[in-house]
Parts: structure tokens; C-alpha cells; sequence
């Protein structure tokens, strides 16, 4: 009698104890299985939604603010070392040799060896006169200002101010200049003055180090 009760009682608690492992077994085989799933799944479907959260946001915000502005923009090329996002990779002397409507521009820079400083510089903006602008300068005076180098650098830093500008600042500024005396900006929304004279043609470029704005007219310190 006691040794069939001692073998029923073996017989059970291996029942009960197999009982108790194949839930654990199976729950194992659960987790696993479901964690993979989630891993996966998660992972495809947080990509794009990451993407598309960027793109159609804030990304989206900051990008529709900070855009250039005004006609001459239209001239600048789509893509490639001269497009804005060619030029938002180089300071700002090589940035403007990459755009052919600067070309004298950057001769007048190299002229007065100012690429380096202007290259070299921190947080800037640059109010840079087109081809055009030059070319309303008699031609006997421009090739004496480009033949003497300290009246060249002397014109040149002062279209330089030392602190970056937002379109914002240009409504009503008054900004010391490189050169060493003030020039003033006037203006709103998507048109603005520089000292009451030169246009601002194409605006809020950017640089790696500066900001540019793009004026019809050479801006001349007073004497």
C-alpha cells in the first residue's frame, strides 16, 4: 500500500511538474516570436514616419522662412558649387566665385587680397554688387579704383558688417561696417534699400560664414 501510494505521488508531481514547464516553454517561444515582429515592424514603419514628420514640419517651416528672395534669385543656377545649397557649403569668397553674375566682385576681392579674410571669417554678412552694379561705374574710374589697393579695400569692407543679418534687422538698420563707418538699410517683406541707394536684388543668401544679400549698386564709404 505505501509503495503504490509513493509511486502514484511520483507520477503526479512529474504531471504537475511538466505541467508548469510547457506554459514557460511556450511563452518563451511567444516572446521571442512577438519581440521579432515588433522589431521589425517597428522599424519599417518608424522610418518613413520619421521622414515625412521632418519633411512636412518643421523642417518644411524652417526651410519656407529661410529662402532667398527677390528677382535676380531666378538667375542663380539650380544645382551644382553655384546653387544656394552649393553655396551654403563654401565661406563666402569662394561661395561668390562659384556665381558668374559676381565675377567682378571676386576679382575686386582678390585684387585687395581679401579672400582669406573673408573666408576666414566668423558670422558676417556681405551686401555683394552684382556685374551690373560695376558696370555703372565709369570704366576709366573703376580701373583706378582696382589699381589702387587700399582705396579698393577701403570700398570693399565697407560692404561688409560684422554680425549676421536677418531680412528682419534690414527693416529699419543702422550697422558699423568692416570699413569702419555705418552704412543704413531700410525696407520690408521682400524689398529692401541699402543707403537709401542700392536694391537689394537677391536676399538672404547663405554661406557657411555669412550671410549675403545680392545689391544693384556698389555701395561707396564716405570720403
Amino acid at each position: 500500500m505505501n509503495t503504490r501510494t509513493r509511486t502514484r505521488s511520483r507520477r503526479l508531481a512529474g504531471t504537475l511538474a511538466a505541467a508548469a514547464v510547457l506554459p514557460l516553454a511556450l511563452s518563451a517561444c511567444s516572446d521571442g516570436g512577438d519581440d521579432s515582429g515588433k522589431s521589425d515592424s517597428s522599424s519599417k514603419a518608424s522610418a518613413p514616419r520619421t521622414g515625412g514628420d521632418d519633411m512636412g514640419t518643421s523642417g518644411g517651416d524652417t526651410a519656407a522662412m529661410d529662402q532667398p528672395f527677390g528677382p535676380a534669385c531666378s538667375g542663380v543656377p539650380t544645382s551644382g558649387a553655384g546653387s544656394f545649397d552649393g553655396m551654403a557649403k563654401d565661406p563666402v569668397a569662394t561661395a561668390a566665385s562659384n556665381n558668374p553674375a559676381l565675377s567682378t566682385l571676386v576679382t575686386a576681392v582678390q585684387k585687395a587680397g581679401l579672400v582669406d579674410t573673408l573666408n576666414n571669417a566668423q558670422d558676417i554678412t556681405v551686401f555683394a554688387p552684382t556685374n551690373d552694379a560695376f558696370a555703372k561705374i565709369p570704366k576709366a574710374t573703376l580701373d583706378k579704383v582696382l589699381s589702387d589697393k587700399a582705396e579698393l579695400t577701403r570700398i570693399l569692407t565697407y560692404h561688409v558688417v560684422g554680425k549676421k543679418l536677418t531680412p528682419t534687422d534690414l527693416e529699419n538698420g543702422s550697422f558699423d561696417t568692416l570699413e569702419k563707418s555705418k552704412l543704413t538699410t531700410s525696407g520690408s517683406g521682400e524689398s529692401y534699400t541699402v543707403n537709401d541707394s542700392a536694391k537689394v536684388v537677391c536676399g538672404n543668401v547663405r554661406t557657411a560664414n555669412a550671410n549675403v544679400y545680392i545689391v544693384d549698386t556698389v555701395l561707396m564709404p564716405k570720403s
